[in-house]
């Protein structure tokens, strides 16, 4: 194979999925069969699988049991909105995460005590072990799951304090920055760090989608004089969202 020519299943696939883009294989067509790409392009049965593999690796196509290889209806990518922390006025967390004023959203969350690990210890700043308060999120929208999000707070900051736990307390349900600020931390920096990565099984399994489909991961750190007071993870599906960033000038 000389220098940027693809191998054969890739071409295959690379054909396949241009019709399914273009129409030519509309949503719930069936697949052509593996006897059928063999012929067609003159393929062998295997590269005429691992074109067929490629193409449900890209969330294009779904197996349906004892029916054979269907195309998946493409859904159309809705934003989700960022605006960094709010430093003005109060916001639930779903708000912070959506900043949209139409947000149809609701959530649902836990939180525990934990341990924090060697990841989170170092975006934290904090050492392997200490003591964290971990909140997990499943927001929806309109019903629909669309974003999970796991926070972790050092309860060197807020233990023992109104705000230990994100959702209860007289802050409970309102913006890292304003709960921070009730016990005297002010939060004056934010980074988030964006990438993609194939879903995990558990985390596919609660925001509805299949193996092999990739997910955004929004990797959120917010700061008060340099320290970190909170990170979390956010993981959005992204066949149905894309992230929209929107930043002031200052």
């Amino acid at each position: 194979m000389t220098f940027g020519e693809q191998p054969a299943y890739l071409r295959v696939a690379g054909d396949l999925r241009q019709k399914i883009v273009d129409g030519s294989l509309p949503p719930h067509t069936r697949l052509p069969s593996q006897a059928r790409i063999r012929e067609e392009y003159g393929v062998s049965d295997t590269v005429a699988l691992e074109a067929r593999k490629v193409l449900m690796a890209e969330g294009l196509v779904e197996g349906r049991s004892g029916s054979g290889t269907y195309v998946r209806e493409r859904p159309v990518p809705r934003s989700v909105a960022r605006s960094g922390y709010r430093p003005q006025g109060g916001a639930t967390p779903f708000r912070q995460e959506q900043a949209d004023a139409t947000a149809r959203g609701t959530w649902e969350s836990s939180s525990e005590r934990a341990e924090a690990g060697a990841g989170v210890a170092e975006r934290l700043g904090i050492k392997p072990g200490e003591r964290v308060m971990r909140t997990k999120y499943l927001f929806r929208d309109a019903g629909e799951p669309m974003m999970l999000s796991t926070s972790w707070e050092p309860l060197a900051v807020t233990g023992r304090t109104p705000v230990m736990l994100p959702e209860e307390g007289p802050l409970g349900g309102m913006g890292v920055v304003e709960r921070m600020r009730a016990i005297d931390v002010i939060v004056d920096n934010v980074t988030e760090e964006v990438g993609a990565r194939p879903g995990l099984a558990e985390e596919l399994l609660l925001l509805g989608g299949v193996p092999g489909h990739v997910v955004l991961v929004i990797q959120r750190t917010y700061y008060a004089s340099g320290r970190p007071v909170e990170t979390a993870d956010v993981v959005i599906p992204a066949d149905r969202y894309q992230v929209a960033y929107h930043l002031s000038v200052r």
